[in-house]
């Protein structure tokens, strides 16, 4: 197993090989297949990056008879330094020391105490009123626009295409409001919205940019889908207006919020609860027991941390139909488990990937202990609109299949709504 420690200045701004691209990943890696490095750089006798030749001073520590175990290594710091004449090519950067256990209990009681403050100021939101939850879901559409075009403006995004221009961006944020605002005002009759949205900002980046990209149109685009349209949702979830099963809980909701419990606060209120109890299950579970990586893309989430958050929210789902006798029947609660399951794990994997994308570890510090508002939110970007899904096509269907007589309920919310 060799090990390559990370080359000069020139070396790692030229990434185009694939043994450079090796070399330029890491500051120290080991992998399987140094003995095929160690034979391209012997055979070569010049650095692997070829235009920057005459400024490299990359030299290879391996002998001819190196083996799996040879050291690949650049000149000592002082000693590039010294043939250059230009100490700021070299950059020293230290390992990060592990974080004591400490710092790790402080990490987390942060989480946790900031976790709460938010699930009770959630709680509070969905109780009193849909006016509170318009302004929840305006601010996060507007936070979360301005990560996102954090992502497309870092560094490493820009490798691939230009960056978005301050007029595009800021049109896309209006946007994102603007369908937000519409979908409350107009009772979740959002899609149309979307579609002029889409094609004036379209327009904008044509005229904007001389030459404009597929990639940037398709950016912008995404942006306004990712965090315009797909938080409105959770507006439409709550809009709902059928009465709630008549429950002794619905009939707490009501006493405390002053008028009768619908059947949108009783969904928004278990949806989140499942999402919750899916992120809190695949943590400690993962945490526990987790030995098997389910995807690259995310390399702490684990085979059994999933297993977990999907048996916590299957759990958490029938606990809602045992209270408000919302999913109509057993079956239709794990259903909506198994669903908002895989949507709030897939959305925390997609911004993973942007995350990955821009090299960043966080989308901002909005929230301490939990970074940015989309490294929260994630989970939830697409959950809405699968809750809103399943409680208006889904789960009538699952209730006359399962020979329930509540199915009215269900279809009286959906006629309720008019549907885009």
């Amino acid at each position: 197993m060799a090990q390559i420690r990370q080359p000069c200045t020139p070396c790692t701004s030229y990434s185009q090989s694939s043994a450079t691209k090796w070399l330029v990943r890491c500051r120290v890696s080991t992998r399987p297949c140094s003995r095929q490095l160690a034979d391209v750089l012997r055979s070569a006798e010049r650095p692997i990056c070829n235009p920057y030749h005459s400024h490299c001073h990359w030299r290879v520590a391996v002998s001819s008879g190196a083996s799996d175990g040879a050291a690949v290594s650049p000149l000592p710091p002082g000693e590039i330094a010294a043939l250059t004449d230009s100490p700021s090519l070299v950059e020293d950067q230290p390992s990060a020391s592990p974080k004591t256990r400490v710092q790790k209990a402080r990490e987390f009681a942060n989480r946790v105490f900031f976790g709460l403050l938010l699930g009770l100021a959630g709680a509070v939101v969905i109780l009193y009123g849909k006016l509170a939850m318009l302004a929840l879901l305006v601010f996060v559409a507007y936070q979360a626009s301005r990560e996102y075009f954090g992502f497309m403006s870092s560094k490493q995004m820009l490798q691939g295409m230009p960056p978005p221009s301050p007029l595009v961006s800021a049109a896309t944020t209006a946007m994102c409001l603007g369908i937000t605002i519409l979908s409350h005002f107009y009772r979740g009759k959002s899609g149309t919205v979307l579609a002029v949205a889409a094609f004036l900002l379209l327009v904008i980046q044509v005229i904007v940019n001389k030459r404009p990209k597929f990639a940037q149109l398709a950016s912008s685009l995404f942006g306004l889908f990712y965090c315009g349209w797909l938080p409105s949702f959770w507006l439409k979830l709550r809009s709902l207006s059928a009465p709630a099963p008549d429950t002794p809980m619905a009939a707490i909701l009501g006493s405390i919020t002053g008028w009768p419990t619908t059947l949108g606060v009783v969904a928004v209120l278990t949806a989140v609860t499942v999402i919750i109890a899916a992120d809190t299950g695949a943590y400690f579970v993962g945490k526990a027991m987790g030995r098997t990586k389910l995807t690259d893309i995310s390399p702490k989430k684990t085979v059994e941390g999933a297993a977990g958050g999907m048996a916590a929210a299957v759990l958490v789902a029938l606990g809602s139909w045992a209270v408000f006798a919302w999913p109509s029947t057993p079956l239709g609660a794990v259903a909506l488990g198994v669903a908002v399951f895989f949507s709030s794990l897939f959305g925390d994997l997609i911004e993973s990937i942007m995350k990955r994308d821009a090299g960043m570890k966080d989308s901002g510090d909005l929230i301490p202990g939990h970074g940015g508002l989309l490294d929260r939110f994630d989970s939830y970007i697409f959950s809405g609109a699968v809750v809103y899904f399943f409680s208006v096509f889904c789960l009538p269907l699952l209730t006359s299949l399962a020979g329930g007589a509540v199915a009215g309920t269900t279809a009286a919310a959906a006629r309720s709504v008019a549907l885009v």
